[in-house]
């Protein structure tokens, strides 16, 4: 007769997988604000565009934005942060693969370094196109 080890079932049958318990969303929020925390201490680039947010805001104040033009900057300052974040995730990724899987990544990080860059360039046009008009007529040019 064989003989059956106690634990051959096991191989037999897929375990189930654990159960979860749902975190609730306080959990939640704070997972989100330790990852927006780890964003902006850890990446240069970050402090750059957020200081650059920060002139964006002090110019719509002196110059008097209307509530449209406050939700289009707004809305272009977001983009640009939430595309920075994106890139910073990636960034941490990349750094933990091996050599192999590093060549063979390249071009993520490109293409996520790419798109940071287009939507500082597209809000620097918005920027452009809500500012210099206001500037113009502040320094009595229109």
């Amino acid at each position: 007769m064989i003989g059956i080890e106690p634990n051959a079932v096991a191989y037999l049958e897929p375990a189930a997988p654990p159960a979860r318990r749902r975190r609730g969303w306080p959990a939640k929020f704070k997972d989100a604000l330790r990852g927006l925390k780890w964003g902006i201490r850890g990446h240069s680039s970050f402090f750059v565009h957020f200081f650059t947010a920060a002139l964006v805001l002090a110019a719509g104040l002196v110059l008097r934005c209307e509530l449209w033009e406050w939700c289009v900057l707004l809305g272009c300052i977001g983009l640009v942060l939430t595309a920075e974040l994106f890139n910073s995730a990636l960034e941490t990724l990349f750094r933990g693969l091996d050599e192999a899987t590093k060549d063979r990544a390249w071009p993520a990080l490109d293409v996520s370094a790419g798109a940071v860059l287009l939507a500082s360039l597209t809000a620097s046009a918005v920027g452009l196109m809500i500012f210099l008009p206001k500037l113009a007529h502040w320094l009595g040019l229109l």
